[in-house]
């Protein structure tokens, strides 16, 4: 039986569902918006020459956008896998590794990836 005050605030019975839900559709949307920008910046690079590429990606407008959608979609990554491995993993020590497993790949792909972007935008 659920209390009027537990409906209010929105906590299932693990108590970080409804935040979970929220991140996950803040994230797609911060990732189309993104993304939608990001795609027209690589098609008006096409047929581009090199110095022109690395020149348009490290004005800092653009890297700060390549950046924001890097942690977005790595954010988004491992939020989307999550739920696969908790819903779909019925070992409990198999599920607490996976998901570490998960977090650990995710942030190495967006730190790899932050990384690559901050050495085009500084130019070394």
């Amino acid at each position: 039986m659920r209390t009027p005050l537990s409906r209010i605030r929105g906590l299932g019975a693990a108590h970080h569902g409804t935040e979970h839900f929220w991140l996950q559709r803040l994230t797609a949307a911060a990732n189309v918006f993104l993304l939608v920008v990001l795609i027209g910046i690589v098609v008006t690079l096409v047929g581009r020459s090199h110095a022109t590429v690395l020149a348009t990606l490290s004005k800092p407008l653009v890297s700060v956008l390549l950046v924001a959608a890097v942690i977005s979609v790595a954010i988004h990554m491992r939020l989307g896998m999550q739920i696969i491995i908790e819903d779909y993993v019925h070992s409990e020590f198999r599920k607490v590794v996976l998901l570490m497993l998960n977090t650990f790949f995710a942030w190495g792909i967006g730190l790899c990836s932050i990384y690559a972007v901050l050495m085009i935008s500084f130019g070394t």
